[in-house]
This record gives structure tokens, sequence and C-alpha cells, in this order.
């Protein structure tokens, strides 16, 4: 065959692409793009139907140098959230507090924070003020959510000096547990020559709510092939947790009227089945791929005990029940995150729990009788 003529009557180069290959070659490119960026559209919509928001979970909170913390941006609105002006997931505040308000002040990570269920209105937090006005003798009352996620009981004793305390909130309410036992387990796993450092995503994953899902998938997949896992027998395992909750307790009583520290629920259960216990516990996994669905459950159960050893040894009131709030998948979107009923009954517990100590049966009279003090 005899060889392509160029235009000046050179023979062609055989390997250069001819036209039609251009153009396939773009339409293969075009279409990868159409459907990634349908799957991308589909992931973000899916999130939107289940959590009210489409926006990346990481873009919520930002890194503030002045203060050295994460805390979420500042006026941030989006179709199931608002954050107020001083970055707090609650309606705005007014500075100085008024006088004879009651502030209530919530800290915890991100299941005090709520990100999971629908609105502002239906987190716990939200929901245990609204109970707490139609109370007998109420006085006016607000209240601020400081949950961030991420957030452990050291986090928010810093917090709460830095950003909590000129508020003067009268009632302090501490959720906290969840990110102290994967402190505690990551110590352990150092010690015991477990720990691999965590996964860190990177800008892609930032930016991508695809391809953050598709690289967190590939990790919880690899938590599940660990073959060896910490013990929970050493005896300093909780003893940072005690600590750090005792700063925080303390340090919310020298401003507080009443502190108040709540025990950890979660959906992984001893009576459910170990496949159960899987797939609740996935999200968990990922973060402490070195700690079994046994010593989940044992770490758990010891750090709600160091919750009842430290409010007992400071005087804080004390909420269990932590059973209450069921443990299945229409209370909880993993292993600690509340869905919107989860979130409603955790509201339940709390107001319970204060209804039926005689201690908060005075408080509220009191408060009404004395005023702020502000």
């Amino acid at each position: 065959m005899a060889p392509i003529e160029n235009k000046i009557g050179q023979p062609a180069d055989p390997t250069t692409p001819r036209p039609n290959r251009l153009v396939g070659l773009a339409v293969t490119l075009v279409m990868i793009g159409l459907l990634l960026a349908l799957a991308e559209g589909g992931v973000r919509l899916r999130q939107w139907w289940i959590y009210g928001t489409s926006v990346h979970m990481e873009t919520i909170v930002r890194y503030q140098p002045e203060l050295n913390l994460h805390v979420p941006v500042a006026g941030l609105t989006t179709a199931s959230l608002h954050i107020n002006s001083l970055g707090f997931r609650s309606p705005e505040l007014i500075h100085p507090k008024p006088p004879g308000t009651l502030r209530l002040a919530f800290l915890g990570g991100s299941t005090t924070f709520c990100q999971e269920v629908k609105n502002d209105e239906a987190t716990w937090p939200h929901l245990v003020w609204q109970g707490l006005r139609q109370e007998n003798s109420a006085p006016p009352m607000d209240y601020l959510n400081a949950g961030v996620m991420g957030f452990s009981a050291k986090g928010s004793w810093v917090q709460f000096k830095k950003r909590i305390r000129a508020l003067q909130p009268d009632v302090v309410f501490i959720y906290h547990g969840s990110n102290d036992l994967t402190m505690e387990a990551r110590a352990l796993a150092r010690k015991q020559e477990l720990f691999r450092k965590p996964f860190e995503h990177g800008w892609l994953a930032n930016h991508s709510l695809l391809w953050y899902l598709i690289e967190k998938n590939l990790q919880l997949q690899a938590a599940s092939r660990v073959e060896r896992h910490i013990s929970l027998a050493d005896p300093e395992f909780g003893q940072g947790f005690a600590r750090d909750l005792t700063e925080l307790i303390r340090e919310a009583q020298s401003v507080a009227r009443l502190v108040v520290v709540i025990t950890v629920s979660q959906q992984p259960r001893p009576e459910h089945s170990p496949e159960v216990n899987r797939q609740a516990a996935a999200s968990a996994r990922y973060y402490m791929p070195f700690l079994s669905l046994e010593g989940l459950l044992e770490g758990v159960e010891r750090l709600n005990g160091v919750i009842r050893q430290v409010a007992g040894q400071t005087g804080a009131l004390l909420i269990e029940g932590e059973k209450r709030i069921p443990g299945d998948p229409e209370h909880f979107v993993d292993a600690i995150h509340f869905t919107t009923a989860g979130s409603r009954v955790m509201a339940e517990r709390v107001l319970t729990g204060l209804r039926n100590t005689p201690r908060w049966q005075r408080f509220l009279p009191e408060f009404s009788r004395a005023g702020s003090g502000s």
C-alpha cells in the first residue's frame, strides 16, 4: 500500500492520530467528565436528601489561628443549618447577657453539633432549651450550641476559656466521650505498637464528595482486614479522659451555677448480633481500626464509668439512661451520630433526667427568685 502523503507531498507520519480518532478521544473524555459530574451530583443530592445540605462537612469548620481552634464559620447558612455571628449553631445571643436571663451552654463534639439532623430546630440542644422554657417557674432563657466536630473534652476546655466564659452561661451541659475514646485508644495502640497514622484526605477529597466517599470506603475495607487489636486492660486507659473531663467541669463551674454531664450513647450494643454490630460500628472502626467490636463496646462502657466517677467527684449533675435511645438505624446515622429521631429521644432523655432530679427541681425557682446576678 502506498504511504499517505501530506499536503506538501511528503509521506505522513503513520503514528499521527487521524481526525476521527481525535474526535473519538474528545467524545470519550467528555462522556467520562459527564459521568463523573453526574456521580458527584448524585452523592451530593443524596447527602442533601438525608442531611438537608450538600455542603462538604469539612467546610463548615475553619481553623482560627488567633484562637488556635477549629470553629464553625460565623454566619454560614445552608438549607439545614445556620451558624450565628459568634460561630455557634444557635440563635443570636445578646451580649452582655440581659439581667434575669438563664443562659444554657451545650459542649461536645459532632454529636452535640448535630450536623446529621434535618434543621437547627431538630438538634437535641435546641429541643432541650425548648422543653425547659415550658417548665413551671421558667425564667427568660437562651442557649448556645458550642459543639464542634472532632472536639474532645480537652478541646471544649480550651474553647470554654477562649469563647464561652465571657458569655456567662448559667447551666453547662457536657456530652463528651466518643472522640476521647479515639484518643485513648490511639494512645494504647502506640504503646502496644499497633498504631498506624490516620489516613489524611487530599485536596481532591476536600473538594469532591464523591472522591471523599471513595477514599473513606477503601479505608473501611482496610480496617475490616485488621487482625490484631489493642487490649484495653491497660490501667492507664481512661485516665486522660478523666483528667480532661475534670478540668472542663471545674472550668465551667467557675462561671456556671450548674454543670450537667451526660453519659454516651451509641448504636452498637452487647445484645446485638456480631453482624449488626459490624454494620453499626463501621464509622468507629474507620477511626480506630485497631479496636475490635468487643473493644469498642468495652471502651464506651468504661468511659461512661469515668463520666459517672468524675460527676461524683466534682458535684456535677449526672444524666444517665444512655440506652433509652434505641440502638438502630432509625435513631443513629452511624455508630454515634443521631438521626432526627435519635436527636429527639436524646433531648427527651436529658429533659427526663433533669425533671427527675430534686436538685434541678429546686434550681429553676431559685434562679427565678434570685435573678441572673448580672
